[in-house]
C-alpha cells in the first residue's frame, strides 16, 4: 500500500509538472512576434543608405583575415582620403501624388586620422541630380537655387562629420520607376554617390 501511495504521489506530480512545460514555450513564443512587428520598419533604411566604402578583394581576405571587411576609397586628390560618403534619401518609395520635393542628406565623415580641411569658392557645397533609368539628367538642384559667390573653409577633423541636407523637385518625375540619385561636390568631382530609389504614384 505504501508502494502504491509513493507511486500514485510520483504521478501526479509528473502530471503537474506537464503543464508547466506546456506553458514555458508561451513567453518565448511571445517575443518570436515582437520582432516580426519590429522588422518591418527595417528594411527601409536599406534601400535608402549609400556609402562610398568599398569591398576588398580576395587576396586583401586572404592575407588579412581578421580585419575591416571595407576599405576606404583611393582618391586622386590626396587631401581627400579618409574620406567616405552616405547618402540617405526620402521618403522611400516616393509617392508623386503625396511629395512635391524628396530630401537628399549627404553626411561626409573623416575616417582617417588627420584633419581635413575642404575649400569651396562659393556657397555652393553639393550638387543633386536626378537622373532616369538612361542616366540622363532630369533635374538639377542647382537650377532652383541662387549661387552666391562666397567662399568658405570647411575643417573635418578625424571621426568627425558634416551634414548637407537639401529638398529637390520631383515634378520630372514619373511613377512605377526607378531613379538615381547623384550627389557630389563641384569643388570636389571625387567626392561623389549615388542612390537609387523608386516612385509610386
Amino acid at each position: 500500500m505504501i508502494r502504491l501511495a509513493i507511486i500514485f504521489s510520483i504521478l501526479l506530480a509528473l502530471a503537474a509538472g506537464l503543464p508547466a512545460q506546456e506553458t514555458g514555450p508561451e513567453p518565448s513564443a511571445a517575443p518570436k512576434t515582437r520582432p516580426s512587428v519590429a522588422a518591418t520598419p527595417v528594411p527601409t533604411p536599406t534601400p535608402i543608405t549609400t556609402t562610398t566604402l568599398k569591398k576588398r578583394g580576395l587576396f586583401g581576405r586572404i592575407l588579412h583575415p581578421f580585419s575591416s571587411s571595407e576599405v576606404l576609397p583611393k582618391y586622386n586628390d590626396r587631401k581627400l582620403r579618409g574620406l567616405i560618403l552616405d547618402l540617405q534619401v526620402s521618403p522611400q518609395p516616393v509617392r508623386l501624388s503625396e511629395v512635391r520635393q524628396m530630401e537628399v542628406k549627404v553626411t561626409v565623415t573623416n575616417m582617417g586620422n588627420h584633419m581635413i580641411p575642404l575649400d569651396f569658392p562659393t556657397d555652393q557645397r553639393i550638387e543633386i541630380q536626378l537622373l532616369n533609368a538612361a542616366d540622363a539628367v532630369l533635374t538639377k538642384w542647382s537650377e532652383n537655387h541662387a549661387i552666391k559667390d562666397k567662399p568658405g573653409t570647411i575643417l573635418i577633423n578625424p571621426g568627425e562629420h558634416v551634414e548637407y541636407k537639401e529638398n529637390i523637385a520631383t515634378r520630372d518625375l514619373t511613377p512605377g520607376r526607378v531613379f538615381t540619385a547623384d550627389v557630389f561636390f563641384p569643388k570636389y568631382p571625387e567626392l561623389h554617390v549615388r542612390q537609387k530609389f523608386l516612385t509610386e504614384p
